[in-house]
């Protein structure tokens, strides 16, 4: 049905609304074992993917009402400007869980400082894109009568907290080959266009594919890659005697990850196939399929990744903690 954009709490009711009632559907599926745990993460990734076009399409009504449409030009022409939504994380990864926050990125393809919106109020194009996320995270961030409809981490952008909060896909891409921490490109490892102009999607996936090929020593990566695990481990593990943390304990969820994400920097330049997926389990299929990894080494780490989210969604349902006995899981533990 037809919102009007000026109506705020109208707008985040219809997203609340809209959300509860797809992800109580979802659930009501995994419960009855309808979904395999893979369809599960699907379903609530295109949910997400929904609410964050409706998001756009919103917020850019009412901002050009006021302002007009940001403009770009070159060559004497001018166009709109697009603007678009990328997901890192368990979203970029179709893992999303019932529980899980949103990591965005946000880029426009604006070409200059001097490029404005169109609009009798006229601003200028950075202006109008950053009070354009900024209604974009309020829509989904503010607690109502009906929730939040998701919590948005923001802190993946270039530069993290303190960078801009939406760049122009040339700034994003000339970081990324600069300035990025390697653990960045892990994260793009995971990264996928969601929702905006498919012109400025495209224009990511591109930079996001020149960036995964570059060419890596394979050792100097590996140190890297082990050095941040180990940093991670020993802030985020939550680990005990009696207690086992899915996600960051020794052998859990996020050891999978960053192997696949090793394999991926290490391949990509030699086997694009590499770059079709963004989630774990596909990766792995088609690393083994290459022959990159054995098809035991693959089956292995499929299956314990696969066990591990199936306690994860679980253990949202029933609204508990990711930590579990730490007789739990021992077999794939150790095999990890």
């Amino acid at each position: 049905y037809q919102l009007d954009a000026s109506n705020e709490e109208r707008v985040m009711d219809a997203l609340r609304q809209f959300k509860n009632q797809q992800v109580l559907k979802v659930a009501a599926s995994d419960v009855m074992e309808l979904f395999p745990v893979a369809e599960v993460s699907n379903q609530l990734s295109r949910i997400a993917g929904a609410l964050l076009h409706h998001a756009i399409a919103l917020a850019s009504l009412t901002l050009n009402t006021k302002h007009g449409p940001p403009m770009c030009g070159q060559d004497g022409r001018s166009s709109p400007a697009g603007f678009a939504i990328v997901a890192y994380g368990k979203l970029g990864g179709f893992e999303l869980g019932y529980g899980s926050d949103l990591d965005l990125v946000f880029i426009h393809d604006g070409k200059s400082k001097n490029e404005r919106t169109s609009g009798p109020r006229r601003v200028a194009n950075g202006v109008y894109f950053t009070r354009l996320v900024q209604r974009i995270i309020h829509y989904l961030e503010t607690r109502t009568a009906a929730g939040r409809a998701y919590e948005v981490d923001t802190r993946l952008r270039p530069s993290g907290a303190s960078g801009l909060l939406v760049s122009s896909v040339t700034a994003f891409h000339e970081y990324q080959q600069r300035d990025a921490w390697t653990w960045e490109h892990q994260a793009l490892v995971r990264a996928r266009a969601v929702a905006g102009s498919p012109q400025i999607m495209a224009a990511f996936e591109h930079s996001r594919a020149e960036i995964l090929c570059q060419a890596r020593d394979p050792e100097a990566l590996r140190v890297k890659i082990v050095e941040m695990r180990e940093r991670m481990r020993v802030e985020l593990d939550r680990s005990t005697a009696s207690d086992f943390d899915l996600k960051q304990g020794n052998g859990g969820i996020t050891d999978i990850e960053f192997m696949v994400q090793y394999w991926v920097l290490r391949w990509a330049n030699e086997h694009h196939e590499l770059l079709a997926f963004t989630d774990n389990l596909r990766l792995l299929e088609i690393l083994a399929q290459l022959g990159l990894i054995s098809s035991d080494i693959g089956a292995t780490l499929h299956n314990a990744y696969f066990a591990y989210r199936a306690e994860v969604h679980r253990c949202a349902l029933q609204e508990t903690d990711v930590l579990v006995s730490n007789n739990s899981f021992s077999t794939h533990r150790g095999t990890v």
